[in-house]
C-alpha cells in the first residue's frame, strides 16, 4: 500500500516532459493514471508502459488541449476505463516567446486556449466525478509572479490567470472537500527549455541555487499535493524554481 493506492489520476499533456514525470510519479505512489496527448501517440504509449511497469493501470487518450470536446471526452473515458477519478492534473502547455509587437492574435487565442480555456473545460468535466478528498492541480509558472525579461508577456498573462481561477475554485469546491492548487515551476529541463539550450546559462544565473529543475522535482510537488500531506492545502501555489523568485 502506498499513498495513492486505489486512486485514479488524469494528467493532461502527459506524453513528455513534466507531464510524463508527473504521471510516472503518481503511478509509483500507487495511482492508476490516464494521460492525454496531442500527436505523440508513441511517446504516450511509452509512458503508459512505464505506468504499467509500476504495477498500475494506465491509458492514453488523444485530446488536443485546444479541442474542448476531446478534453471533456478524455475525462469521461478515464472514468469509464477506471471507474472513478480522484486527481486531475492540468499540465498541457506551450511556450510562446515574443514581444508584444511581434505577437499575433492567433498566438493569443492558442495560448489562452491551452493554458486557461482547456483547464476550465477539464475542471468542469472532472468535478462531476471527483469525490470528497479529490484533488485538482494545475501546472502554472514562476513567470506568473515575476517576469525577468522581454518576450514573456503572453505566457505570463496566461499563467497568471490560473492564480485567480485556482483561488476561486478553492472556494467553490471547498465545501465538497476538494482541494485546488498550483505548482509553479521555474526553468525546467524539458524539450521546450533544455538545460543545455542557448538561454540556459542566463536562466541558471537568475536562480539562488544556480541550477534547473528536473521534471521529477515538479512531479514531487504534485505528488505531495495529491497525497495525504496536501489534504489541508488549497487555493494556493507551490513555487519550485530553485530560488529564481526569491
Amino acid at each position: 500500500m502506498t499513498g495513492l493506492d486505489g486512486k485514479v489520476a488524469l494528467v493532461t499533456g502527459g506524453a513528455r516532459g513534466i507531464g510524463a514525470a508527473v504521471a510516472e510519479r503518481l503511478a509509483a505512489d500507487g495511482a492508476d493514471v490516464a494521460i492525454t496527448y496531442n500527436t505523440s501517440a508513441d511517446r504516450a504509449n511509452g509512458v503508459v508502459d512505464k505506468i504499467k511497469g509500476a504495477g498500475r493501470r494506465g491509458a492514453a487518450f488523444a485530446a488536443p488541449a485546444t479541442d474542448a470536446a476531446a478534453v471533456t471526452s478524455a475525462v469521461e473515458q478515464t472514468v469509464a476505463e477506471f471507474g472513478r477519478l480522484d486527481i486531475l492534473v492540468n499540465n498541457a502547455g506551450i511556450f510562446p516567446w515574443a514581444t508584444i509587437d511581434e505577437l499575433t492574435l492567433e498566438q493569443f487565442d492558442e495560448t489562452v486556449g491551452i493554458h486557461v480555456r482547456a483547464v476550465f473545460v477539464a475542471v468542469q468535466a472532472a468535478v462531476k466525478h471527483l469525490p470528497e478528498g479529490g484533488r485538482i492541480i494545475s501546472i502554472g509558472s514562476n513567470l506568473a509572479d515575476r517576469t525577468p525579461g522581454p518576450g514573456l508577456s503572453l505566457y505570463s498573462l496566461s499563467k497568471s490567470a490560473l492564480t485567480g481561477f485556482t483561488r476561486g475554485l478553492a472556494r467553490d469546491l471547498g465545501p465538497r472537500g476538494i482541494t485546488v492548487n498550483l505548482v509553479n515551476p521555474g526553468s525546467t529541463d524539458t524539450e521546450m527549455n533544455p538545460a543545455d539550450g542557448e538561454e540556459a546559462d542566463g536562466e541558471r544565473a537568475l536562480t539562488a541555487l544556480g541550477r534547473y529543475n528536473a521534471p521529477a522535482d515538479i512531479a514531487a510537488a504534485v505528488a505531495y499535493l495529491a497525497g495525504e500531506g496536501g489534504r489541508n492545502i488549497t487555493g494556493t501555489g507551490i513555487l519550485v524554481d530553485a530560488g529564481a523568485n526569491a
